[in-house]
């Protein structure tokens, strides 16, 4: 038996060749505890969890479904193209995210499009005095490549604008190679961290910066594919349809009040003319 360090969401843990493997929950997929277990792998295992009520959950914790769903998982781990949820199916990215609208089971999924930039955006407590922007740069470079394993030249930027921090993750396929983990699962891996919901067994993330310990309020991830994603007018808000409608609205409106004062004021012209035209016939008579 052996500890995976980097993943408490497994079971039936061994040493193989002086390697600790163990099998992902709800899966049951062989993952090396040396390396990071892909997202999809990650995600099944929470959703399995959750569904058991196996896992300790603490006081006053919700479900977030936003981004939570039972994913169907290749063999090496990565998301299949193609992901359902009873009758309704999606197609996703590398990062498992949704890039188009819910479809019926017909649904075709050509490839599985690759999530080539990932931008991690959080907002750190107030606070008087702004960071030193220089050791938060070093922090979160020399943390992403060591408990990550992220290849430094995949961090593109991290940017500092007080309240905000940016981290920028880019990774082509073309770039990648077969030893590299992918900027998905370090930003899977890291959001989790953030949040303190870590996946490693034993090993929270303490964000220090210049020995202080800093809190953040909110963490937001974005995703940008090599291809468009395809969303239609039906993935919009509701805030932003009733925003349209209003806009279309108002200039219906303005149309019908142009048309009518058009009308109104040519009926005054034909009838000043009328007047005019019996005036003339009195004077003449």
């Amino acid at each position: 038996a052996c500890i995976c360090e980097k993943n408490k969401r497994v079971m039936n843990c061994r040493v193989v060749n002086g390697v600790c493997w163990c099998d992902s929950v709800g899966s049951g997929v062989s993952v090396n505890c040396d390396s990071l277990t892909s997202k999809c792998l990650l995600m099944k295992a929470e959703v399995t969890g959750s569904k058991s009520g196996r896992r300790e959950k603490p006081k006053g914790a919700f479900e977030d479904t936003d981004g939570l769903y039972d994913p169907e998982c290749e063999n090496t781990g990565v998301f299949k193209a193609k992901q359902c949820s009873g009758t309704t199916c999606w197609c996703v990215n590398t990062a498992g995210v949704r890039r188009t609208d819910k479809h019926d089971a017909d649904l075709k999924c050509n490839q599985l499009v690759r999530t080539t930039w990932i931008i991690i955006e959080m907002k750190h407590a107030d606070r008087n005095v702004p960071l030193n922007t220089e050791s938060l740069k070093k922090f979160f470079r020399e943390t992403i490549t060591n408990r990550y394993m992220l290849d430094g030249r995949y961090i593109s930027s991290v940017l500092y604008e007080k309240p905000y921090i940016t981290i920028d993750l880019k990774q082509n396929s073309s770039d990648k190679s077969s030893g590299d983990v992918d900027i998905a699962d370090v930003a899977y891996y890291f959001e989790k961290d953030v949040k303190g919901d870590s996946i490693f067994h034993n090993n929270r993330l303490n964000i220090s910066i210049d020995n202080e310990m800093l809190h953040f309020e909110k963490t937001v991830v974005y995703y940008v594919d090599e291809i468009a994603p395809e969303f239609s007018m039906k993935s919009l808000t509701p805030g932003l349809i009733a925003v349209i409608v209003v806009v279309i609205v108002a200039i219906v409106a303005a149309i019908v009040v142009l048309v009518f004062t058009r009308r109104r004021k040519g009926k005054y012209v034909k009838a000043e003319v009328k007047e005019m035209n019996e005036m003339h016939r009195g004077l003449n008579a």
